[in-house]
């Protein structure tokens, strides 16, 4: 079959490899435009343009697909190259941008089999950008992929086949969204094998949540949350924001907490007290329970489990985390 495929980090690449080794016959491949990345700013390729380029496979960047927008000419560059690609079906992963309308009519034409999205979650839970992250955060039991028809809503479309897979407590998004990407690589295989052997059926009306964009702002702990809560978001901004901890003016990453089975008797300690901290862990005071920080990193350091970041680190029981103000929370 001959494919459009729209993607950009990671996780799309992972499909773009499965797509071309089923031998399916990539005619065009969209991707963001070059980003700046690292210490020194440069433009970076994404995951899926490295791919494209590395298998000699036709390649667009438009900064913006709209006809009539401040990208006009780009989108018309894009709808040329779509038509030129003479494409059976499109493929669209995590690719960063909306597409208009008449990008979905580019597929719609006899014999042609629409475009298809891989999403992050079992639909209609969590649409929208974050579905992984907010997985996690949510505390959800388990999550998924969906292959869907897209069509002018968000994340909206009918659905062709899903499947679920449970969420580890010790998952972080980078866990998942590998265990994700490669199940999304995998049904998208399967039903571009037959597209005749799938029925798309509605999404049910009950049970839609939205999967906001994560923002930096939410990076600082709030210690008044409840230890599980803090917890879950630990993971869920691991590898993104992660998670900051501020204490003795400086500020800390926290990449790994729990917590403890086992409830602490009550301190009455304000949340981000600190309770505890020797080579036996390092325990805060949250606003319901008590937080086991487990993997902490200072600026320009690495990553370090709680006993070896003491040595270099004075975190004596009784200081005090900040408590990030009302106006840098997310709502």
């Amino acid at each position: 079959m001959r494919l459009v495929f729209a993607g950009t980090p990671e996780f799309a690449r992972s499909a773009l490899e499965q797509l071309h080794a089923a031998g399916h016959s990539i005619a065009l491949v969209l991707t963001q435009p070059d980003r700046p990345a690292g210490r020194g700013m440069k433009l970076q390729a994404s995951a899926v343009k490295q791919f494209a380029l590395e298998h000699g496979l036709p390649l667009a960047q438009p900064q913006g697909l709209r006809l009539d927008g401040k990208y006009a000419q780009d989108a018309a560059a894009a709808r040329q190259a779509i038509a030129d690609a003479r494409a059976d079906a499109m493929v669209v992963v995590a690719y960063g941008l909306i597409l208009p309308q008449w990008v979905l009519d580019s597929m719609a034409g006899p014999g042609q089999w629409g475009c298809l999205n891989i999403h992050g979650s079992v639909l209609p839970r969590w649409r929208g950008a974050a579905p992984i992250h907010r997985a996690i955060e949510a505390g959800d039991p388990d999550t998924g992929v969906t292959i869907m028809q897209m069509d002018a809503g968000l994340d909206t479309g009918a659905m062709l086949l899903q499947e679920r897979v449970a969420i580890d407590p010790l998952d972080t998004t980078a866990t998942l969204h590998d265990r994700l990407a490669a199940l999304g690589a995998r049904l998208v295989v399967q039903v571009l094998a037959d597209p005749t052997a799938w029925v798309a059926r509605p999404q049910p009306e009950q049970g839609v949540t939205y999967a906001h964009k994560i923002d930096k702002s939410e990076a600082a702990i709030d210690w008044r949350l409840d230890a599980p809560q803090i917890a879950r978001r630990v993971r869920a901004f691991d590898p993104f924001p992660g998670a900051t901890a501020r204490i003795a003016g400086e500020t800390l990453k926290v990449w790994g907490a729990h917590a403890p089975s086992e409830p602490a008797p009550a301190s009455g300690a304000a949340p981000g007290t600190v309770l505890r901290a020797d080579a036996q862990g390092i325990e805060v005071q949250t606003g319901s329970g008590v937080l086991r920080l487990d993997v902490l990193q200072r600026p320009g350091a690495k990553r370090l489990v709680a006993a070896e970041f003491l040595r270099g680190f004075a975190l004596l029981p009784g200081m005090a985390f900040d408590l990030p103000d009302a106006d840098s929370l997310s709502d």
